[in-house]
């Protein structure tokens, strides 16, 4: 995959992206609605494996910097259907990366890979949960108390969904 928007260049990642993506997993505070932040070694097992192996995720560069700034899950799930996620390096945080990364993301899985549903689901009721409604997911359920968090409490699993007649709807 290779989209460019006004700010970032998304692409797929490379073994040459394993600084940048360990800035991000490794930090806690980042993944802190995610699992705990990973090691170094983890991480490059998680880049070559998932990200480049599976090809489960595509990389948001910062076009100005060259700086990788985010992690956007990008696979499919089975045949047409394709779960998405995000995990953006904090000192971007609040600045609409995450949702022009995404919206380019959503808009090449429904209109070049002819996706029929794209879904997201989180632990963090606030902000992603924001994120999704802003990309026009729809409310799927939730899970209660389903899975713990990074402090080992029980946590609630929020579920949103956006198929292709929707997406194409708000073209």
């Amino acid at each position: 995959m290779y989209i460019e928007t006004n700010r970032l260049i998304i692409r797929d990642f490379i073994p040459d992206d394993l600084e940048g993506l360990h800035a991000i997993f490794g930090d806690e505070e980042t993944m802190q609605n995610v699992e705990p932040a990973y090691t170094l070694l983890q991480t490059r097992d998680f880049l070559e494996r998932f990200c480049i192996g599976q090809h489960g995720a595509v990389a948001a560069v910062h076009r100005e910097s060259g700086q990788l700034i985010g992690y956007i899950l990008c696979k499919e799930y089975e045949p047409e259907v394709y779960e998405i996620g995000w995990i953006f390096h904090r000192d971007f945080w609040r600045r609409g990366f995450a949702h022009e990364a995404c919206s380019a993301v959503l808009h090449k899985l429904f209109t070049a890979y002819r996706a029929h549903k794209v879904f997201a689901e989180a632990i963090d009721a606030v902000k992603s949960v924001g994120l999704m409604r802003k990309l026009g997911m729809q409310p799927e359920g939730i899970q209660r108390s389903q899975t713990k968090d990074n402090h080992g409490r029980w946590t609630d699993l929020y579920f949103y969904g956006l198929l292709a007649e929707e997406y194409l709807a708000q073209r």
